[in-house]
């Protein structure tokens, strides 16, 4: 499991894993700083098997985020322990609640990707936009649909409420409708 969650450069569990075109995958903030002294347009070498790609004008941060190892963390941080005890993340969102204390999330949305407590919960299964999101206890055995669903669900890196549903052949990309409209308008998608 360490070797799927684990960046090789930091050897720490994956924050922003991006992938490169050899496959490897990095944080965004190892591979950054692997890469600080290269500009737009040098070749870089990948920390693992050296094999060379060219850097994009807008340096490693366009690196095509790894969806499936970012799901992945966050389905083994719901079966966590530690999970158990979450905060909110709606109503504990600065720390604490108004009455001093931080609600205990009890369920995760999938499609808003958010761990809730009770009351939250309500107010999200009542809320029009929300009420058809699939919710799931937090640290239950959770079946193999629900999975493909958190796997399939991903969102825009730059649009954080989109979810990527068009593929650029262009430029060999997954991307949200406003990305599309925004920077592929007359490619191939």
């Amino acid at each position: 499991m360490d070797d799927t969650t684990e960046c090789s450069i930091c050897t720490e569990v994956y924050t922003d894993p991006r992938v490169l075109p050899c496959g490897h995958t990095f944080c965004l903030k190892c591979i950054e700083a692997w890469s600080e002294e290269e500009e737009p347009g040098d070749k870089v070498a990948c920390p693992l098997c050296r094999k060379q790609f060219t850097l994009s004008c807008k340096g490693v941060s366009d690196l095509p985020k790894n969806f499936f190892v970012a799901n992945f963390l966050q389905m083994k941080e719901l079966w966590s322990v530690k999970s158990k005890m979450s905060p909110c993340e709606l109503c504990s969102g600065d720390g604490e609640s108004e009455s001093g204390v931080q609600n205990v999330a009890s369920v995760y949305c999938i499609e808003c990707q958010m761990k809730l407590c009770h009351i939250c919960e309500r107010g999200h299964k009542v809320l029009k936009f929300s009420r058809s999101h699939k919710l799931i206890n937090i640290g239950e055995n959770i079946s193999v649909e629900t999975l493909r669903q958190m796997v399939s669900l991903s969102y825009c890196d730059q649009h954080k409420y989109e979810c990527l549903k068009i593929y650029c052949f262009d430029c060999k990309l997954a991307m949200c409708k406003m990305c599309n409209i925004k920077s592929h308008n007359g490619h191939k998608c």
